[in-house]
């Protein structure tokens, strides 16, 4: 009796094999704590209950928070349900295990950012996704749906494709095929600054049939690097200021080394320097893998170019 939003993406999983299938492959354990987002009426969260020592569900809809609630009333099942209102994007993640969801596809890209910039870490995530939108995710150099989506949830985790499913497992049928997807955080994570590396890869992956030469000769990516540079000369120039005083005389700074930058400097030429020197000049980024990017990212940082 409850008339679905699916403008904000509440289609309900209703077949119950697929149901099956999705808690299969993910390995529920009797001590996990599950993390689920948009339970909607709780047929993935009612077979989870059955399997495990909890599961906090994440539900934004006061009309289905009601709905699941009702579900579990008066069962064993009762107790080892957490329900939390609200939007996941805008709270703070609990602690648990696993997570496992038919997400409403609008908050996909946000939500498994800030699921893999979770601490602590957790032992995977089996999701639903738009058909399109998980391809992205396991897309591999040089195919046609590679992205900044891809390159970036690579470099923080492990990613499969499970299964396809048909838009008539789902109460009302959304409009788009869908497929679930295992992603499995790097742990321990790559020794990389993600801010910068994500600042290297966005401007690379705006125009990614590009070369790199042409995509970083952007006026407003040599502005934006040329204020960080000249900020970074600065700090840099401030904090061997102070151990040096440290050192000599054991007592308040009092002096600041300004920052050494020549009056003909060109943040272009020295762009197009790194890029020539570490040999991406003429690559594009639908080609370059982890490894390229970790390398073009060190080679700017060595010069003191930052993307953060």
């Amino acid at each position: 009796g409850i008339l679905f939003n699916t403008g904000a993406g509440q289609h309900i999983l209703k077949n119950p094999l697929v149901v099956n299938s999705i808690i299969d492959k993910a390995a529920l354990r009797r001590t996990d704590v599950i993390l689920e987002v948009g339970p909607g009426t709780g047929n993935l969260t009612v077979k989870m209950l059955e399997k495990v020592k909890k599961v906090i569900a994440c539900e934004i809809d006061p009309r289905l928070v009601g709905e699941l609630q009702k579900r579990v009333q008066g069962t064993c099942l009762a107790n080892k349900l957490e329900i939390k209102v609200g939007d996941i994007l805008k709270t703070d993640l609990p602690f648990f295990d696993a997570c496992v969801a038919n997400l409403p596809y609008q908050i996909s890209s946000p939500f498994v950012f800030k699921l893999l910039l979770h601490r602590p870490f957790f032992r995977c995530a089996i999701l639903m996704f738009q058909r399109e939108f998980a391809l992205r995710l396991v897309a591999k150099p040089g195919t046609k749906l590679y992205c900044r989506l891809s390159i970036n949830t690579q470099l923080l985790a492990r990613v499969d494709h499970l299964m396809k499913v048909g838009k008539n497992n789902f109460r009302p049928p959304p409009k788009v095929e869908s497929s679930v997807v295992r992603i499995e955080p790097k742990n321990p994570p790559p020794p990389i600054n993600f801010q910068e590396w994500d600042g290297l890869v966005r401007i690379a992956f705006v125009r990614k049939n590009k070369t790199l030469s042409a995509a970083f000769k952007s006026s407003a990516v040599e502005q934006l690097l040329d204020n960080n540079y000249r900020i970074h000369c600065s700090l840099h120039n401030t904090v061997s200021s102070f151990l040096i005083y440290y050192v000599l005389f054991l007592c308040t700074v009092t002096y600041i080394l300004t920052s050494e930058i020549p009056e003909n400097f060109k943040i272009a030429e020295k762009i197009q320097t790194v890029l020539k020197d570490t040999g991406y000049s003429e690559k594009r980024a639908r080609s370059m893998d982890i490894d390229d990017f970790i390398r073009l990212l060190h080679g700017f940082n060595s010069e003191g170019i930052h993307f953060s």
